[in-house]
């Protein structure tokens, strides 16, 4: 059998209903709709199915929200809801929502049919064409899952095929066949795939992934190379135990492996990653194909340095194509080339004395911190440039503060003024404070030193609220009526201020206490 490479493949996406069954996940009404909506509206997708019939009435009400919507926009046969093979229940619930398409959950293997059902299979193909038959007369279309459809093709081949053909006929619009435990691999998949679609070429068929061996993506593109028409995905890869097909990955494959085409807009796939991360609570990795954080962010220099050559290390993943952009990552490993590309897209301009400072500065902040972004930089550079110094004559040998709960910070450091080693110890209202005293003690009672003021003292993080952001110190000084301001940058943010206050103090003894360069 050959495969028609360039059909159109049907994508269902099952967020909302198997997604929602990853484990600490349950979505609100209006989340609900918010991912619907999205879903549809923006993204594309073919189909969307909502929820489980008969589940509480949390769900009644987030169905019915949804189908009333969808009925507004002229969409509503693209909603789909899980129901049961239960007579009348599971359709009556569903017309109830105002929904129109009923996914029946049916058994695709003996095992499942004879031990959990404790029915033969003649007696389940009853009580399926009777609740299909009623779905019918209340205008309500019907596709059909064979659960446990892979073990059923594993060990019971024979029952797949009967059943297959006992329904055939009875109006049901869609065959799924889901690998409910994730047990298949690709061989499987195809072999078993291209045998339904052989033996029953004029029914439609889905086939639902997975991830239990992390061989959803790749039975996907099995079952699409064997001529099934339809897949069933969700964003961020949800689902309960290892998760379903990622939607962004499997969208990427059939594109870009296998030549087919699909309704998907990808521009708005790391849109909707980041609606559902959201909503569901679920971190996307940063690492996970399409959507990750991570996913195009170049962090060693050789790579940024052959992008600046022809894009020597791009593939067909642009990053624009799924609404992102490509970053150069700033850590101990980019190098100048990672460090330009991001003062090109900042519009700065650096000397190569400045670049060859912000680059030891970068390294150095890179042992500390796997990634500096492109967010850290300005502040790296101000910290850098805005207060360089010709020569260090004070040095910090060393330090160390305490905190603890019911006592006051106390700091121990040792300090290097012009080739003279002074020790000194004091506490403070906080860490910084304390080491500030300490300081005072050396210069003031040691040295018999003014001591400047400090006046003012701000923290700012780079955009992006992480609990891991560089911090970048600011102190005003007044020093014997004269104003001076000085900066420190660090992961750590007491590090940060001790930077600060050691430029303070170059500052005065570079310029020998004079004013009026202050």
């Amino acid at each position: 059998m050959t495969t028609d490479r360039s059909r159109q493949i049907e994508i269902m996406d099952t967020t909302l209903r198997d997604g929602e069954q990853t484990s600490g996940v349950s979505f609100l009404p209006h989340e609900k709709l918010s991912i619907a909506r999205f879903l549809i509206e923006n993204l594309h997708v073919d189909r969307i199915e909502v929820g489980s019939a008969r589940v509480s009435e949390g769900e009644m009400e987030s169905v019915s929200t949804i189908c009333r919507w969808a009925k507004a926009e002229g969409c509503l046969e693209r909603v789909e809801v899980l129901g049961f093979v239960d007579g009348t229940v599971s359709a009556d619930w569903i017309q109830k929502c105002g929904g129109r398409v009923l996914n029946l959950l049916a058994k695709g293997s003996r095992r499942h049919c004879t031990e959990q059902l404790h029915k033969t299979p003649e007696e389940h193909v009853a009580d399926i064409v009777r609740t299909v038959s009623y779905a019918k007369e209340l205008g309500i279309m019907v596709n059909i899952y064979l659960e446990d459809w892979s073990n059923g093709m594993k060990n019971s081949p024979d029952y797949v095929f009967k059943m297959v053909e006992g329904l055939q006929s009875v109006g049901i619009r869609r065959f799924m066949l889901p690998d409910t435990l994730g047990v298949l691999d690709p061989t499987q998949t195809s072999s078993f795939v291209r045998e339904m679609v052989t033996r029953f070429p004029h029914l439609h068929f889905d086939f639902h992934a997975h991830n239990d061996y992390d061989l959803a993506v790749s039975n996907v593109y099995a079952a699409v190379e064997a001529g099934v028409s339809g897949l069933h995905t969700t964003v961020n890869g949800l689902g309960e135990r290892a998760g379903n097909a990622p939607l962004a990955s499997v969208q990427a494959i059939l594109r870009d492996h296998l030549g087919m085409s699909t309704a998907v807009v990808e521009e708005q796939l790391n849109a909707v990653s980041r609606l559902v991360e959201s909503c569901s609570g679920i971190a996307v990795p940063s690492n996970m194909p399409i959507v990750g954080e991570n996913v195009f962010t170049q962090v060693a220099g050789v790579h940024a340095d052959g992008d600046n050559k022809n894009n020597l290390y791009c593939n067909e993943l642009l990053p624009e194509r799924f609404g992102r952009r490509r970053e150069y990552a700033l850590g101990k490993t980019s190098g100048k080339a990672n460090i330009r590309k991001n003062l090109d897209e900042l519009g700065l301009v650096l000397d190569e004395d400045a670049m060859r400072k912000v680059t030891d500065r970068i390294i150095e902040l890179g042992d500390k911190k796997e990634v500096v972004t492109q967010e850290d930089l300005p502040y790296i550079i101000s910290d850098v440039l805005k207060h360089a110094v010709t020569e260090d004559k004070v040095t910090l040998i060393g330090y160390n503060v305490s905190l603890s709960k019911g006592i006051r910070p106390t700091c121990a450091l040792k300090l290097n003024i012009n080739g003279q080693i002074y020790e000194e110890f004091s506490s403070g209202d906080g860490q910084y404070d304390a080491f500030v005293r300490a300081l005072r003690k050396i210069y003031k009672v040691t040295l018999q030193r003014k001591f400047p003021m400090l006046t003012n003292y701000a923290v700012s993080i780079p955009p992006g609220g992480r609990t891991d952001a560089f911090v970048q110190t600011i102190i005003t000084w007044d020093y014997e009526g004269h104003e001076f301001k000085t900066r420190g940058f660090d992961a750590d943010q007491t590090e940060a201020a001790i930077k600060a206050t050691m430029k303070m103090l170059n500052i005065l003894e570079n310029h020998n206490e004079t004013t009026n360069t202050l």
